[in-house]
């Protein structure tokens, strides 16, 4: 039997407010809380609710036959938690059913693995105990921002104790090989990956509604005959995609929710699939080869690479002036700069500034905020000089307090010393 592994991107960015060149060392509060508060307000309404509703209620009517997959970032849970708590209320009673299971990812969605080891784990770990704390779950399978993946990302992820990774099944990739089978990391082969079929993953997530499309209407009998069009012998089909296509970018009135509620009976009923998750499906299923992906690879465009984040000089200077920062950082252990410093790496800051325009031109535009890439980096530039001058200035002030506190440690111990050489002097006195 062939199964059918149902995964959903759950993230909203925390978007910045226009931080003029003036409010540089003057004001060190960078987020848009009417924006995101609204923003959040809308798709809670359109699509987190409704959605997680109707996949509570297939998995009781299926009897626990359907099951999917989420990864929720730190960003959207922390605005979950200031703005619509309800959400994660939702997302509690999917994961008492036993039949969701939530992935890893990086706390702030960074792409911090292309740049910092240590920062890259540091991000998973906070994720991964903060979705313990919430979910009651220890994610055993990664999933890297945008499935940002290499070889050498795939042995960091097997290095941090993980046992599967989600990726992009990229057609320079796998060539002539199916999507529709697990994989392994070409340096650790004990990391098996499940490669996204984006074919059917993009038929919903962005073709659902475009009667320009030659096959709309999607309907869930005309999507399951395609799945049964693929060799009987492949083992698993990946349906990965954001989570906010549901409501937000296929509309209620598109019929989207219709699909998604018939869906699960259109699959199962043929008696040739069953619902998996990914834990289960790397339990299940033995790689049938190794997938050698020296260049980076995402879900990303046509190119299926990283240069809607990091494809110009804009993004290549905001990128690295950031992580620059680190070292300060990590010396100044400060509650503010910390939380500031996981906001700013989130990988959205750095997609605005893309100047792609080609055929996902569209795509781009629909999900900057900004007027052009150009209004994106500067703001963000300007972001970014006064979260400088806040850590220069708090170093400086860590420095004179380390000063301080060793002038009176060596005080301290000055009278210690001296104690000691007073008790010997009385014990000579005594003596004598």
């Amino acid at each position: 039997m062939k199964s059918i592994c149902l995964y959903f991107q759950v993230h909203q960015p925390l978007r910045l407010r226009r931080y003029r060149f003036f409010d540089i060392g003057n004001d060190h509060y960078y987020y848009d809380d009417f924006t995101n508060e609204s923003i959040m307000q809308k798709i809670v309404h359109e699509c987190y609710l409704p959605a997680n509703k109707i996949i509570l209620d297939l998995i009781k009517a299926n009897k626990k036959a359907f099951k999917v997959s989420y990864s929720i970032t730190g960003v959207v849970l922390d605005q979950f938690e200031s703005y619509a708590p309800e959400v994660i209320d939702s997302f509690k009673k999917l994961a008492a059913t036993g039949c969701v299971e939530f992935l890893a990812e990086t706390y702030s969605h960074s792409l911090a693995a292309l740049k910092d080891k240590d920062e890259f784990k540091a991000q998973v770990d906070h994720h991964s105990v903060r979705i313990k704390e919430l979910f009651g779950q220890k994610p055993k399978v990664f999933r890297n921002t945008e499935l940002v993946y290499s070889d050498e990302i795939g042995k960091m992820v097997a290095d941090m104790g993980f046992n599967g990774m989600l990726t992009e099944g990229a057609k320079h990739i796998l060539g002539w090989k199916s999507p529709n089978y697990l994989y392994c990391n070409a340096l650790n082969p004990k990391l098996k990956l499940l490669m996204r079929n984006y074919t059917l993953s993009d038929d919903i997530a962005f073709r659902f509604s475009s009667q320009g499309w030659k096959e709309w209407p999607l309907t869930t009998e005309k999507f399951v005959s395609w799945m049964d069009q693929y060799d009987q012998k492949e083992d698993i089909i990946n349906v990965f995609m954001d989570y906010e296509t549901f409501g937000e970018h296929q509309k209620k009135e598109s019929g989207i929710f219709d699909f998604l509620k018939s869906l699960p009976k259109a699959v199962l009923q043929s008696g040739n699939y069953e619902f998996t998750t990914p834990g289960e499906a790397v339990k299940a299923y033995q790689p049938i080869a190794v997938a050698h992906v020296p260049n980076t690879i995402s879900w990303a465009d046509e190119e299926r690479d990283l240069s809607a984040w990091i494809g110009n000089s804009l993004q290549d200077e905001a990128f690295t002036k950031l992580y620059e920062l680190r070292k300060d950082i990590i010396r100044l252990n400060d509650n503010r700069i910390n939380k500031d410093w996981h906001y700013l790496q989130s990988s959205d800051h750095f997609y605005y500034m893309c100047t792609k325009f080609f055929s996902d031109g569209d795509v781009h535009s629909y999900f900057n905020p900004y007027d052009s890439p150009y209004d994106a980096f500067i703001n963000y530039m300007n972001v970014l000089s006064d979260f400088k001058i806040r850590i220069k200035e708090l170093l400086a002030e860590k420095s004179q307090s380390d000063l301080y506190h060793d002038e009176l440690s060596k005080k301290d111990e000055l009278i210690e010393q001296y104690k000691a050489e007073i008790s010997q002097l009385k014990k000579q006195i005594f003596q004598d």
